[in-house]
């Protein structure tokens, strides 16, 4: 039974393996947990409520619970609205729910509308084993994954032989009985309450981790979860006490095995940081010590009520340890001051300047590794490390130079490329850090590299790995040739496959097929390591055909899967078209017709509208901006990072180091079945620089184009469109006249430079920094530029009075789109908004042959102004919607399909 991981959907896979994080479950869409989320449930405020889900996935959490259990409310109705109200979200449909309930029926009215597979919270033996094995045969019929309390006729398991008698009898009677897959049992040993004062209480944690690692042991592919905030119930009103105990008893039971769990993240302290003499009276009563452990935490939680961190004239101390310890202290915090100056003293005590490297600064690495491995580091302190290494490393070159010797041991050479066609590295370049801190040599090969050089490259320095990176669709048709051309040329290297569109079930379905050798999908930069260890190691056989039988598994339940999905004929698809009664819709007609150019943007004009939490997120924190900052586990590392952040924004916007362009136009248009037509007419074009060298070409008065768009083919309920973007312009037999937009923008002249030559100066912090502000600031762009069309250019929302955080959920109306996203996956209409905006020779934004652009910080897209437009999600299109969108295009099939690959039904 190799490779029993538990596997959880929502349109996204979760996979929970040994190599994964502790799993993070949301639990504020719960009515017993949230009197908010309560009373908008009571008020039938569905549309705020989602707006509580939406806040819990964007802070991290990885599983969502909903719970409907209040006296006063229809339980059943409210869960199943709830459900089939998220399922239209993708944004928070993209992660598994927890249907939480004690009651039955609530439970299974969930299990019929909930999308993907989700994890039932619970069941367990308190009503006796004919109403256990009922319910968790339907489990398995709908299924979905289940927790199971340690709970039986007797009543709770309070110890720890009751809590492993009852995990046990529950485990076998789904195992042997029920023929329930143990990968996806949940057990929940119960965490109670520890320093009551009651002496049964004192063995509560303790008991609980024994438990934990008994049933990770004897149970097999079961996982472990519980509800941490219970354990602190005694301290109410201490945080300082309640964090520390939060901290420390999450820290031991993941050491013990529990893999998942409801974890408040504001109330957790960072384990390093816990005061010692704090964490040591927590850990006395967490692990019963001692007979007086309560006792001694009851009176010394009196002392630390608001206490503060070190005073900031301690924080030098450091200077005065040993110098390996000095020097790892500077790798791990990332202080660049002194490393010169230590490392100057390390090479005074070898025979060899190379050994320094090798010792004292790989040293300190490894530490820093391990910090990382284990969860007590994160990404940006990482990259700090990596500039520190680098800048004693280039201290040392000249003497290596001198002493000829530059030979040094790595753990592996990896090379790393983002494919041809494709800009995007932010990601690839932290990858390329993080296992340059561990020890391995990376060949960066940079952006839009061809098959054939990655080839050749690979072979001349005889790498041992082949990281690929992309981040637009067109990308994952290159890796895919990429892999063919290797499996062709009978090559060996594995494959690591990355980047923001990337995923395991491409990388098995589509790439994995092409190569006999290892191909993995990584989707993190801390995932890296481990994975490019278990590859390298010596001894890699059995990892690499448990890699290979994964995907091929994976990859047959994906296509089992996908084929059991039901698809309408596009003629169907366009009789059930988003119906909008074009007589009584209000349509504005724009201020301005024509195109505009903005040659140079005052940055300053931008920063308001900056949107913060995705920087977080490409530096691997995950949480909503600003709270963020004041997250307990991540909080100080993301405030250092985010005044780091500011600092370099504040130089781009005083030296005008970044340059900000854009052009953008509104036209007449009117929609044509799936294609929206629009016309130019150059009459009343007004142009804001009438010197720019497009305006003195000779054109004709009018001019039309054409967008074309895809329809959801997927079988809808009744009642449910299947949608395309045209439906939101007025058909032409209508007889209303409609409007159209569309724009680029960018805010990347001048990163590509800044980055080089921050790389040249050993900064891989803040080359990839100015990388990550850049795509802020056009991001930024984008949202101003949207707000002045509604509410001036256009001026269907002139009254609109917005605030930035507001714009970012997009509480506004109309929508802005953009080629290669959900709603129109279709790259190729690039090419017409560049057509009609000329917008390479108007602002100087190219695009790649893959349709990717360039500068990477640019954001192009159209404007829909219709009270009705939505964002949405296209989903699959069958082979008809492909063969009557060849003859719109009028390209080749093949050309199509290459295109649109990842959207067609296989």
């Amino acid at each position: 039974m190799k490779n029993r991981y538990l596997k959880l959907s929502g349109l996204e896979p979760l996979i929970i393996t040994p190599e994964s994080n502790f799993i993070n479950v949301g639990e504020r869409t719960n009515v017993t947990g949230s009197r908010r989320f309560l009373r908008l449930i009571k008020e039938e405020k569905y549309g705020e409520a989602l707006a509580v889900a939406r806040d819990q996935v964007e802070g991290g959490a990885q599983i969502l619970d909903v719970n409907m259990d209040e006296g006063m409310l229809d339980g059943v109705h409210a869960m199943v609205t709830f459900l089939n109200l998220i399922a239209s979200e993708p944004d928070i449909a993209r992660i598994p729910i927890m249907i939480d309930s004690s009651k039955w029926e609530i439970i299974e009215a969930g299990l019929q509308v909930v999308q993907g597979k989700c994890v039932v919270n619970s069941i367990s033996l308190k009503e006796g084993e004919e109403a256990f094995i009922r319910q968790a045969t339907l489990i398995k019929r709908y299924g979905a994954a289940t927790i199971v309390m340690a709970f039986d006729e007797v009543g709770q398991a309070d110890s720890y032989e009751r809590r492993i008698e009852i995990c046990e009898r529950s485990y076998r009677i789904l195992v042997d009985i029920v023929k329930f897959p143990p990968e996806d049992i949940i057990f929940d040993p119960n965490i109670f309450p520890v320093a009551t004062g009651m002496e049964e209480h004192r063995k509560n944690a303790i008991d609980f981790f024994n438990a934990t690692k008994w049933i990770r042991t004897n149970l097999p592919y079961a996982s472990v979860s519980g509800g941490v905030s219970n354990v602190s119930f005694s301290f109410r009103g201490n945080n300082t006490v309640r964090e520390a105990m939060h901290s420390a008893f999450l820290y031991h039971a993941i050491q013990h095995g529990m893999n998942m769990g409801i974890v408040n993240p504001t109330m957790l302290e960072v384990y390093d940081e816990i005061p010692k003499d704090l964490l040591e009276h927590v850990e006395d009563v967490l692990l019963d010590r001692r007979e007086d452990a309560t006792e001694r935490l009851l009176e010394f939680a009196e002392t630390v009520k608001g206490i503060k961190k070190e005073d900031s004239s301690k924080q030098l101390a450091w200077r005065e340890n040993a110098l390996q310890e000095r020097i790892t202290h500077s790798l791990v915090k990332g202080i660049d001051a002194f490393i010169e100056e230590d490392v100057e003293e390390a090479r005074l005590t070898v025979s060899k300047p190379i050994q320094v490297i090798e010792g004292h600064l790989m040293t300190g690495m490894n530490v820093v590794g391990d910090l990382f491995g284990s969860g007590k580091m994160f990404l940006p302190q990482v990259v700090k490390s990596a500039r520190v290494m680098k800048r004693a490393v280039a201290y040392l070159q000249p003497f290596i130079e001198e002493s000829k010797d530059s030979t040094t041991s790595s753990a592996g050479k990896i090379l790393m490329a983002t494919v041809k066609g494709d800009v995007h590295d932010i990601g690839k370049n932290i990858v390329s850090v993080v296992l340059g801190c561990n020890n391995y040599e990376i060949v960066d090969l940079g952006v839009m590299v061809p098959p054939e050089k990655i080839i050749e490259v690979a072979k001349k320095e005889q790498v041992d790995v082949i990281g690929l990176s992309g981040l637009i669709t067109p990308s994952l048709d290159e890796m895919v040739y990429l892999a063919n051309e290797m499996e062709k040329q009978d090559m060996e290297i594995p494959l690591l496959i990355g980047g923001a569109t990337t995923s395991k079930a491409h990388t098995a379905v589509k790439i994995a097929p092409k190569y006999t050798n290892s191909v993995v999908h990584v989707n993190d930069a801390s995932r890296a390591v481990t994975v490019v260890g278990n590859l390298l190691q010596e001894n890699n056989k059995v990892y690499k055909e448990e890699i290979r039988s994964e995907y091929n598994k994976f990859r047959d339940q994906f296509l089992n899967r996908t084929k059991q999905k039901s698809y309408v004929s596009i003629e169907e698809a366009r009789e059930n078209k988003l119906l909008i009664d074009w007589e009584t819709t209000e349509i504005v007609r724009p201020n301005f017709l024509g195109t505009q150019i903005i040659e140079d943007l005052d940055l300053t004009v931008l920063l308001d509208y900056i949107d913060w939490s995705p920087f977080f997120r490409s530096w691997d924190l995950h949480g909503k901006f600003p709270d963020i900052l004041n997250d307990e586990i991540v909080g100080n590392q993301a405030s250092e990072l985010y005044e780091d952040a500011k600092v370099l924004l504040k130089e781009v916007v005083d030296k005008k180091l970044l340059k900000a362009k854009a052009v953008f136009g509104l036209f007449e248009a009117n929609s044509v079945e799936d294609d929206i037509e629009v016309t130019l007419n150059e009459s009343h074009a007004e142009l804001v620089s009438a010197s720019h060298p497009v305006n003195k070409k000779k054109k004709d008065s009018i001019r039309k184009f054409k967008f074309l768009t895809l329809r959801q083919q997927l079988k809808k309920k009744e009642g449910v469109p299947n949608i395309a973007l045209s439906d939101f312009i007025a058909p032409k037999e209508s007889d209303k006249q409609d409007y159209i937009g569309c724009f680029c923008v960018s805010a990347g002249f001048g990163t590509a430079e800044l980055a080089a030559e921050y790389e040249k100066n050993n900064d891989d912090y803040n080359s990839i920094m100015i990388k990550a502000i850049a795509d802020r600031l056009a991001e930024a762009f984008a949202e101003y530029l949207h707000k002045e069309v509604r509410t001036s250019y256009w001026g269907y929302a002139a009254a609109e009075n917005l605030s930035n955080e507001e714009l970012i959920k997009e509480s506004y109306k109309g929508i802005r789109p953009a080629p290669g996203y959900p709603a129109c996956p279709d790259h190729l209409e690039k090419n017409t908004i560049w057509e009609i905006l000329q917008v390479k020779e108007n602002i100087g934004v190219e695009l790649t042959e893959s349709l990717a652009m360039w500068p990477a910080a640019s954001v192009s897209g159209y404007y829909f102004g219709n009270a009705e437009a939505k964002y949405f999600g296209l989903g699959k299109i069958k082979e008809d919607q492909l063969e009557d969108y060849t003859i719109r295009r009028g390209i080749s099939n093949d050309l199509a399909k290459k295109w649109l690959s990842p959207i067609i039904a296989d």
